[in-house]
């Protein structure tokens, strides 16, 4: 089915990228000229979208353009920040004051708004209004780790269209069924992921891994379930995926055929990696030469999981990158590139969960 499609990009060229993925899986087609279409990005915390902690202000502007070039311009950029933090110091942290007045899109600090109770499988929960009385809804998260959840991405995003008041309760619940719950009656019509340099391991950034990969999907559970693979994890190790599911939100499957990439990383110019401080440390053992961003951010994700589950770091050689191409190595090698290692991670970029598996029976 057309819907259990997720498409990739890799590059340098967000806004770019964002745009050629909603060609590829014709978005326009999807929405009428005058439907209200609301972009809820990921805004937890005042930091730059380079902290690994918010969506870069050019997948907003990838978006808006798209719509605009096909007359949809009935378009707003709502949102509402973590409890403690200001929504509009927020909006000017990751430049989307500036995107908004740009193209005429105003902002809507969802702090603001009023409320709606909509009963879901744990009973009413309260959502903004704007969210819910809009026409085409699209979530753009980032794809981070997490401290409490262990990973967000398209399902817990939404937590940003509920009052304070409904956040903390939240949290009083345990975060994993009310956000399940959430999934159930709000349900953006599209998702796209940031997934340039989420943060390792916290939702308010701090150790970002450059990863240079936007994904496209219209499931968010499905969506959240490719993610964990991407990050090392199973979904068994959040929740509220799984939860989400039960209470129909979406389906966990991921066929073969599902993602479709339009793009390879070794054809997007995103070689050299830069990485965090805390991602060096990790890659102490990696002999990395002209990687893809993608491909190195998988291994570090892998890395960091193999630690975590061993209490170690990983010593043993390995090899990631394109100049490893037909090179002999005594090691594991990351990735197509790496067809002379004893041991290759087959992929382009193997995911996370695919190099962890391999690092854990070593």
């Amino acid at each position: 089915m057309e819907n259990r499609k997720i498409y990739v990009s890799y590059g340098k060229n967000y806004s770019a990228m964002v745009t050629a993925l909603m060609e590829k899986a014709d978005i326009a087609s999807r929405i009428s000229q005058d439907a209200k279409v609301a972009l809820k990005p990921n805004l937890v915390v005042s930091k730059s979208p380079e902290s690994g902690a918010t969506t870069h202000a050019e997948i907003l502007e990838g978006v808006i353009c798209y719509l605009q070039q096909h007359d949809i311009r009935n378009i707003k950029i709502i949102e509402g920040a973590w409890v403690g933090d200001s929504t509009v110091r927020g909006f000017a942290a990751c430049g989307y004051d500036k995107i908004g007045e740009k193209y005429g899109v105003p902002l809507m600090d969802l702090k603001k708004d009023k409320t709606t109770d909509v009963n879901t499988p744990i009973g009413p929960i309260a959502i903004c209004n704007t969210a819910l009385e809009t026409d085409y809804l699209i979530n753009l998260p980032v794809l981070k780790g997490h401290c409490q959840t262990v990973m967000t991405c398209a399902l817990k995003n939404c937590k940003g269209c509920l009052p304070d008041r409904e956040k903390r309760r939240f949290h009083a619940l345990g975060l994993m069924k009310p956000i399940a719950a959430l999934a159930s009656a709000l349900k953006p019509a599209l998702t796209i992921v940031d997934n340039i340099c989420g943060d390792l391991n916290f939702e308010e950034g701090g150790t970002p891994v450059q990863s240079d990969r936007i994904m496209l999907g219209f499931d968010p559970v499905q969506i959240d379930a490719y993610g964990c693979s991407l990050m090392g994890l199973d979904t068994d190790e959040v929740p509220y995926i799984q939860l989400a599911e039960q209470f129909g939100a979406g389906s966990i499957s991921i066929d073969p055929g599902d993602i479709i990439e339009i793009n390879r990383p070794a054809d997007s110019g995103n070689a050299e990696p830069h990485t965090s401080r805390l991602a060096k440390q990790l890659a102490g053992q990696v002999d990395q030469r002209s990687a893809c961003s993608s491909c190195f951010a998988n291994l570090i994700r892998a890395l960091y999981r193999y630690s975590e589950n061993t209490g170690k770091a990983y010593r043993k050689p390995v090899a990631i990158g394109q100049e490893f191409k037909d090179t002999p190595f005594n090691g594991i090698g990351i990735g197509r590139c790496c067809n002379g290692a004893a041991k290759q991670v087959q992929g382009c970029p193997p995911s996370a969960d695919k190099i962890l598996e391999i690092l854990m029976n070593q």
